[in-house]
């Protein structure tokens, strides 16, 4: 029996507040009702509002999560079998359902070898691109990782065990090179766990990932890199060699747009965020890359068909993605460098500084003028050879000398 649409629903703040305390993402609360996950997120902003069966089977499903744990499971219960009669009917948008939760996370058993389910453990759901781990590595993290027993590291280390595999093949759909694809992926890690805090607080850790490694891939820079001037060997089979090359003539944000949105799986409101557009150039930008990509394979028009020839070619790689040991190590190494550069950078101002307070002149020196030119005056000249009356007058000069001139004898009157 079906509610009125007029069932009650709690405030859209207190529906996200009912949802994190029952430790649920939006993917696991969509799938219990069967809608998509942008269509949770739209209930919990207030942008829009349930009717009908969903309307009924989310307001069971929160009025479960508000009651004590001991009816909780049942309300869990009731509500995910009201769900599966909504999906019954609904057909799967071009097979989307199986890449939605990329970036999301799934409540899973708490650490290996221990008993029950923790409410703060979670681990990401499988996709195309993303195959989820076990459940005894599929540990991530929650903003208050230290009080569920986790730590920085080991928290760093499940986000990266889920995540990296999946990142690395989306970057190499991005650039075509496998080494820039774990290179991106490496240092979008190393950027995280330098900014741990900031990261582990994120509603949606896998997306700030996934953006900087995406940003890190296209950077336009790498061209002038001598390691990357070269393209790589292609696929070996002509069907992925044609759509990685369709690929890598598209520009960059188109690129960037259709896989996020036709590989990844990600909505057209969370595709805009992500590549910092707005809804209306991010629609744009998909028709023209689909449009693009048709024209070269006209059997990829089916979005459906596009995305299963998309993860097929990100598995024809076979990247492998460093540890995160090795990551975090290469992380502390780059700020361990970077300080003591600023380090020595700043002893080396002070030196300077000092030196120059040092040798400075403590009073006022005029400036000396420069020289003018004074006209009139002869030039100086060397003495040159005397004449011939010259030479007679010294001749007799010199002859009067020891005599001496003649002298007047005064005379008495």
């Amino acid at each position: 029996m079906t509610r009125s649409p007029a069932t009650p629903l709690p405030p859209p703040g207190e529906r996200r507040r009912l949802r994190e305390t029952g430790a649920l993402t939006r993917a696991q609360l969509a799938e219990r009702i069967g809608v998509r996950p942008e269509a949770v997120r739209a209930w919990e902003s207030g942008r829009s509002t349930p009717r009908g069966r969903r309307r009924e089977a989310y307001a069971k499903l929160l009025a479960g999560l508000a009651e004590p744990a001991g009816g909780t499971t049942d309300a869990g219960t009731r509500a995910s079998g009201s769900g599966r009669q909504s999906r019954e009917g609904r057909p799967a948008p071009h097979g989307r359902q199986k890449v939605e939760g990329t970036a999301v996370m799934t409540v899973c058993p708490d650490k290996p070898g221990g008993g029950g389910r923790g409410r703060g453990t979670v681990a990401p759901e499988p996709s195309a691109f993303m195959q989820a781990p076990p459940p005894s590595s599929a540990r991530a993290f929650t903003a208050a990782e230290a009080s569920l027993g986790l730590t920085p590291a080991e928290a760093f280390d499940a986000l990266h065990s889920f995540c990296a595999p999946a990142l690395v093949r989306q970057a190499y759909l991005l650039t075509g090179r496998r080494d820039l694809a774990r290179e991106s992926v490496e240092r979008a890690f190393q950027l995280a766990w330098d900014r741990w805090p900031e990261v582990a607080r994120d509603p949606d850790p896998a997306g700030w990932v996934r953006a900087a490694a995406h940003e890190w891939a296209l950077s336009p820079w790498h061209r002038y890199r001598r390691r990357y001037r070269q393209p790589e060997p292609p696929p070996p089979d002509d069907d992925d060699r044609a759509l990685l090359d369709a690929l890598l003539h598209l520009p960059p944000p188109y690129r960037r747009t259709l896989l996020l949105y036709d590989g990844v799986g990600l909505g057209l409101p969370e595709t805009a965020a992500e590549t910092e557009a707005s809804t209306r150039a991010t629609a744009g930008r998909l028709l023209h890359a689909r449009e693009s990509v048709t024209a070269r394979l006209p059997e990829l028009s089916d979005p459906g068909e596009l995305h299963q020839r998309l993860a097929e070619l990100a598995a024809t790689g076979r990247l492998r993605s460093a540890d995160p040991p090795a990551v975090r190590g290469g992380s502390e190494r780059r700020a361990r460098f970077w300080t003591r550069a600023a380090i020595a950078f700043t002893v080396a101002l002070i030196g300077t500084t000092a030196l120059t307070l040092r040798t400075a002149p403590t009073r006022y020196e005029p400036p000396v003028p420069p020289g003018a030119t004074v006209r009139g005056v002869p030039p100086r000249v060397a003495p040159g050879p005397l004449s011939e009356d010259q030479r007679e007058l010294r001749a007799r000069l010199r002859e009067e000398l020891p005599r001496g001139p003649e002298r007047l004898t005064p005379q008495a009157r």
